[in-house]
């Protein structure tokens, strides 16, 4: 377990190795979903998440936001979320100075990494689960606006972040990007997270960033 300095306190994290003692390729920074909706980084899907991208030989740092688990803080309706991302990522890229760095997320932590990754020159590549860019009051300029490389999985079945919602977001975005949709899988992919990882390394296991 690791504490990193965040904005409002300390922030729980865990860090994620590619197995075998292998060094990695690149360096990713995975958020959780929402808080108050009982979202921790120990969620199924972003376990999975997480471990799909660690198989592909990237290091990724989950962390639980500010008031989640035993981060310091309190819920801050995104706004400090999104700053404790971007410590997230400071500790990432000084750690790992010399490999690039990726932003990753899950619903909520979705658009958190997408936004702040889109925003951050130090990131090369997004990757998107289950995005709530339909009815949640969530806005996607920096993503929509962005050349990096954009990975998004989605549930066929997402019943917070339908599936034409998404396919409507995604003809927006700009190249290159990529899609997956996970057949029958509802927004928390239940019965189904283990196909968000093996998903992760379709996509990314021979992406060169």
């Amino acid at each position: 377990m690791l504490h990193l300095k965040g904005p409002a306190g300390a922030l729980e994290a865990l860090l994620d190795m590619p197995p075998g003692g292998r060094a990695p390729r690149a360096a990713a920074v995975f958020a959780h979903p929402l808080p108050i909706e009982g979202g921790t980084m120990h969620t199924k899907a972003v376990y999975q998440g997480v471990k799909g991208l660690a198989r592909v030989g990237v290091a990724v740092l989950r962390f639980n936001f500010r008031g989640v688990g035993r981060s310091e803080g309190a819920w801050d309706e995104g706004r400090g979320e999104s700053a404790d991302f971007v410590a997230a990522l400071d500790y990432m890229a000084a750690r790992y100075p010399s490999l690039p760095l990726w932003s990753a997320g899950f619903s909520f932590g979705s658009w958190v990494a997408l936004e702040q990754g889109a925003a951050d020159d130090r990131v090369k590549v997004l990757i998107g689960i289950a995005p709530p860019v339909e009815g949640r009051g969530y806005t996607f300029p920096a993503t929509l606006e962005s050349g990096k490389p954009k990975f998004l999985i989605q549930g066929e079945e997402d019943e917070i972040c339908p599936l034409p919602a998404l396919r409507r977001f995604y003809a927006q975005l700009r190249e290159p990007k990529e899609l997956v949709v996970i057949p029958d899988a509802d927004h928390l992919f239940e019965g189904r997270t283990q196909e968000v990882g093996e998903a992760i390394e379709d996509l990314l296991g021979d992406f060169n960033a």
